[in-house]
């Protein structure tokens, strides 16, 4: 596949750097994050200045919750062992929110950011990439998984909308690999030969999602009987979509949607004694924390997702333990997205080490070595969420990785078994 690219480099070269390397290294614990924004310190008096976003109030704080404790996690073990590389880590809240998210990168830039790690949900992060590219700033993301977060990504028609963001990775799953993955998946193991969808038409994740689910299953043979779509402002009812699968026989219905309006579709279709087998990919992941769910009704709902906190490997065992103590997430099973920050600030690390860059270079410059690392063939990365394999990064900014499995059972996530 080819992609239209812009030498950020060319661009902004002989810029005025705005990086603050150090100035505020070694700043204390400011709150919980769960207001305007919360800061870390490091042990050394020059740090990485490190930033992050993400909803930590509203409907989709558990996203950003999970990424901000998450990247605490790593970023604290890191400082812990006093190496040369240190970190200080600013994390503001967004509300899901795409104009908030663009102040919050400001305020960012005035504390003197020289990475964004983030951010965490769709829209707000196509919002800050457009500034972070003017910038040459670079950002990783753990969880927005839309191709316009890192551009250069054809559409349905083939036509490239939005140039590459050279400077923009993701640590996630971009929602075309979500759909065409589920897809294989569905079709490798036989879990249906009836395939009803619903869908989120007025959300960029889900149509993505949606899409290229379609096109895999046309390749595969796969016999979708049912298409529904509905919108944020529907989102309570889904009388129809459930009808609509129903009548057409569907043995298994596809979710690419968030947990919320999944809890009122399993709610609904057992009310109506309709019973399929639930498929969903990283979006589903948050269900069994809803509110007056009645989690029974998950039983048998899988999804493909990147991490599993039941695994038995010491990493994740190490990492589940620390987020569920007191000084983390205080009792909370940590999702993916936590995952997914843990691994975003090391595989930061692993690239600062290989590239090179210090501290106290200007963010532009610490940019450019960091694409060029994260690009480059000898750069790999193994975590949390890469399955035991190492990851690697394609020019386009996506990351190569496997994806896991995952059932629930007995009100737990379980590695689903191939």
């Amino acid at each position: 596949m080819q992609n239209v690219s812009i030498n950020r480099r060319s661009l902004v070269a002989g810029a005025a750097g705005l990086g603050l390397a150090g100035v505020l290294a070694g700043c204390s614990n400011e709150g919980d994050g769960s207001g305007a924004g919360s800061a870390s310190g490091s042990a050394s008096g020059s740090a990485f200045m490190i930033g992050g976003i993400g909803p930590t109030t509203g409907d989709a704080a558990i996203y950003g919750n999970g990424v901000r404790i998450g990247a605490q996690i790593a970023i604290d073990e890191i400082n812990a062992e006093g190496g040369d590389i240190q970190f200080d880590y600013n994390f503001q809240d967004d509300e899901n929110d795409a104009e908030r998210s663009v102040n919050a990168y400001n305020n960012l830039k005035d504390w003197g950011m020289q990475i964004l790690m983030g951010t965490v949900t769709t829209a707000p992060c196509v919002a800050v990439s457009a500034e972070t590219n003017a910038d040459n700033m670079f950002q990783i993301t753990p969880s927005g998984s839309s191709t316009d977060v890192i551009g250069g990504q054809p559409d349905a028609d083939g036509n490239i909308a939005t140039p590459r963001k050279e400077n923009v990775f993701q640590m996630c799953f971009t929602d075309p690999n979500q759909g065409a993955a589920s897809a294989q998946y569905i079709s490798e193991q036989g879990l249906g030969t009836k395939i009803a969808i619903i869908y989120n038409n007025s959300d960029t994740y889900s149509t993505g999602i949606y899409q290229s689910f379609m096109s895999e299953a046309s390749e595969l043979g796969l016999e979708v009987v049912s298409e529904q779509a509905f919108t944020n402002d529907s989102a309570t009812d889904f009388s129809v979509q459930l009808n609509a699968a129903r009548d057409a026989e569907a043995d298994l219905v596809f979710l690419p949607i968030y947990y919320t309006p999944i809890s009122l579709i399993l709610t609904q279709a057992n009310s109506m004694g309709y019973a399929p087998k639930w498929f969903g990919v990283d979006g589903m992941d948050g269900l069994l924390t809803v509110k007056g769910f009645d989690t029974s009704l998950a039983e048998g709902a899988m999804l493909l997702t990147p991490f599993v906190a039941t695994a038995e490997d010491e990493a994740t065992k190490s990492f589940v333990e620390k987020y569920q103590s007191a000084d983390y997430g205080d009792g909370e099973t940590p999702n993916q997205f936590a995952a997914d920050a843990y691994d975003c600030i090391y595989a930061l690390r692993a690239a600062i080490e290989q590239s090179g860059v210090t501290a106290d270079m200007d963010y532009s410059d610490i940019c450019d070595a960091l694409v060029e690392t994260f690009t480059s063939e000898d750069f790999s990365f193994t975590g949390l969420t890469t399955a035991g394999e190492s990851a690697t990064w394609s020019d386009t900014g996506e990351i190569s990785k496997q994806p896991m499995g995952m059932v629930i059972q007995d009100g737990v996530y379980m590695p689903l078994d191939a």
